[in-house]
């Protein structure tokens, strides 16, 4: 599937839970930073991924935290990667951004916190100290 595709399916609502794993969430979230500054890419990829999930009966799946914590952490390995990386290249030098299990973000945030209803609701700040890179 396309870029263009795969942002045109998500946002009508017409792309399958099937089609939209971890992978996609990355994937689209990079592709909002490449056309938007980053507060605006955080802000349209977020009413994005509330209709998705809305759209598919689930609007209980859409996590503030982990939704902003994973654009910050994209947008600054974009920056630190250069600006004209392209998907495939983005996702070659993040791994770790790709893995939902076990992740990321259990550098920056305890378990607990992740599940807890104010996370789901608002961005939470990290509550543990994660590795310089």
């Amino acid at each position: 599937m396309t870029d263009q595709e795969l942002i045109e399916r998500f946002e009508d609502g017409t792309l399958s839970n099937e089609h939209f794993h971890h992978r996609e969430h990355v994937r689209a979230a990079f592709l909002y930073l490449t056309e938007y500054p980053v507060l605006e890419a955080l802000q349209a990829f977020s009413r994005a991924l509330r209709r998705f999930a809305e759209s598919h009966g689930k609007p209980q799946l859409y996590h503030a935290t982990v939704t902003c914590a994973y654009v910050f952490l994209i947008h600054e390995r974009m920056a630190r990667g250069g600006d004209k990386q392209s998907w495939e290249e983005f996702a070659r030098n993040n791994p770790d951004l790709l893995t939902w299990k076990d992740g990321v973000l259990a550098q920056y945030y305890r378990a607990e916190t992740l599940a807890s209803d104010l996370a789901k609701t608002i961005f939470v700040l990290p509550d543990l100290h994660a590795n310089s890179t």
